[in-house]
């Protein structure tokens, strides 16, 4: 039985999604089992997930994924060079992955390897370091690095959101020598971050903004049956939707308790962003109103809330271990069972199906299993009904569907 992996958020899992998951088999062979390694309660973009993450883990199990591990926090919230290392190094950490599988625009793996490859180049370096200076922002800068290292037609990759974390698969794959090789299937659907279009698959951001502006039933209504089930069982538990308006006031509360100094440490850049934050952190009432005082052409908004994210869930750039230090199970089917069986023997690093199996780990898997206990209870908050008591990461292990139990 061979394995692909797939890096998700699944926030919420759409219609193209489950179409890489159908073209991965397709490419790879119908019996290729899928490893999906997902972020959990907090997701890239410096926001939290719309739905916790076994409910998700579970939607995806249902809808053709075998087996769901979790991203690590500090990967998961991370820029997307950060978020695509963590889920590299997790799927090679399996020792039973051999594909890596991810969606992009131009559906072309070779030109996004080279892309990568360039992108690894002390040449690249030494003439970003030229043109950085004089750059509105670090993405038109390493575009424009580029030029005369690549064809303009692969430099033009960068201009694409898919194309940009396909890359930086490949760029991590080449600087870990991870024994995966890269398969892509061609995007369609709405833009990532764009209105959703007709006839067509629909972007997770343009099915959370149906949600944040009301428009409930015409929003479930395009979510694969098993994502649509998940909404509405967790809604009817009063744990969904999760936006981080819910969590205004604390997360503000909690920039107005840091320092100047707190608020450094997190620019790990040193551009003077941190300056701008701490600013407005004492003058905004609302958190639109603080980014938008912080943003300037520079910076990306995604950047900015992630700083806000990383501020209130009280990370620092010291808690990104130097490895992904375990695999922990959050769902898994009969097949995922049977790859767990096999991940037990192969895998680099240990495997955990229960949450005490932690407390037999090393210093930094513990710290880091108490960072996403702190950061749980924090997104736990922000349930549209506040009922659930602390401590839920400790209590809570995989869902497993048509498998052993335990598996």
């Amino acid at each position: 039985m061979g394995a692909a992996g797939i890096i998700v958020e699944y926030n919420p899992l759409h219609s193209g999604h489950l179409r890489l998951l159908e073209a991965g088999r397709a490419a790879l062979g119908p019996d290729t089992a899928m490893v999906c390694v997902m972020s959990g309660n907090f997701v890239q973009r410096g926001d939290f997930a719309l739905l916790r993450k076994h409910a998700r883990a579970r939607a995806a199990v249902e809808s053709g994924a075998d087996l769901v591990l979790e991203l690590p926090l500090p990967w998961a919230v991370s820029s997307a060079e950060g978020f695509a290392a963590g889920g590299v190094q997790a799927l090679a950490a399996t020792g039973v992955v051999e594909h890596l599988l991810f969606g992009s625009e131009c559906g072309d793996v070779s030109a996004l390897e080279r892309v990568a490859a360039a992108l690894l180049a002390p040449s690249f370096r030494d003439r970003l370091r030229e043109v950085l200076p004089g750059a509105v922002s670090f993405a038109a800068a390493r575009q424009r690095a580029l030029t005369g290292l690549l064809p303009e037609e692969d430099a033009a990759l960068l201009e694409s959101p898919n194309n940009i974390l396909g890359i930086e698969y490949c760029k991590a794959l080449l600087g870990q020598n991870a024994p995966l090789r890269p398969v892509t299937i061609r995007r369609e659907g709405s833009a990532h971050d764009g209105a959703l279009a007709p006839d067509t698959h629909p972007s997770a951001s343009g099915l959370r903004a149906l949600l944040r502006q009301g428009k409930r039933e015409e929003a479930l209504s395009l979510l694969p049956p098993a994502m649509a089930r998940a909404y509405e069982l967790e809604e009817a538990a009063g744990r969904a939707p999760v936006f981080w308006e819910n969590s205004h006031r604390a997360i503000l509360a909690r920039l107005r308790s840091m320092t100047a100094a707190d608020f450094a440490a997190l620019d790990q850049g040193r551009e003077g962003i941190w300056n701008r934050l701490y600013d407005a952190s004492r003058a905004a009432a609302s958190l639109p109103e603080l980014l938008a005082a912080a943003k300037t052409k520079r910076y990306a908004m995604a950047r900015l809330r992630r700083m806000v994210l990383w501020a209130y869930l009280g990370l620092t750039p010291g808690d990104m271990p130097e490895r992904v230090p375990y695999l922990r199970v959050l769902a898994a089917n009969g097949t995922g069972c049977r790859l767990l069986s096999r991940m037990r023997e192969a895998a680099a690093v240990p495997v955990l199906t229960r949450p005490a199996q932690v407390r037999r780990l090393g210093p930094e898997a513990r710290r880091l299993f108490e960072l996403e206990v702190r950061a749980t209870d924090l997104y736990t908050l922000a349930y549209p009904r506040l009922s659930a008591a602390g401590g839920t990461e400790w209590r809570e292990g995989p869902v497993i569907l048509g498998g052993p139990a335990p598996c």
